[in-house]
């Protein structure tokens, strides 16, 4: 086990990258489409062999905290991106499908994205280094207590 002082030191490092990423990030993403709490959900959904997830499901696989996910999928229905259906295992469930034009939405605004991405963390890092930050972050994610 690492020592205290070494374990916030770890912390601070990756928390403060992670923020000064996202904020690069942010003021790159494509925002005339989506918006990067729209597009995490159209990503969270695009994943799923049948796109679609509970929306009390949902919340626990959002990157960015969202107080009213209901909120954020009425307006992605409203785009027609997203359709809700009844749960038919539970009444009181909601069901959040991904339609074929949300799909085609998160494509486009994913290529951009995804060079966003590239640029500022694949510029930075080697592909070795790159799989071993994946790996420690792998594994302070399954680490973490369960929701």
């Amino acid at each position: 086990m690492s020592d205290k002082t070494v374990s916030v030191t770890a912390w601070e490092a990756l928390f403060r990258a992670q923020v000064s990423v996202l904020r690069q990030l942010n003021a790159e993403f494509p925002t005339g489409q989506l918006s990067l709490n729209e597009y995490d959900v159209l990503f969270n959904l695009s994943r799923l062999p049948d796109r679609a997830l509970r929306i009390r499901d949902l919340n626990r696989h959002l990157l960015l905290t969202q107080p009213s996910v209901s909120r954020l999928v009425d307006r992605l229905v409203a785009k027609g991106l997203v359709r809700k259906e009844p749960d038919p295992g539970d009444g009181r469930g909601t069901i959040v499908c991904l339609t074929d034009e949300g799909y085609d939405m998160f494509r486009r605004v994913a290529v951009v994205h995804a060079d966003s991405i590239h640029r500022r963390v694949g510029s930075a890092l080697t592909d070795d280094e790159l799989e071993e930050l994946t790996r420690l972050t792998d594994k302070l994610r399954l680490n973490a207590p369960a929701d």
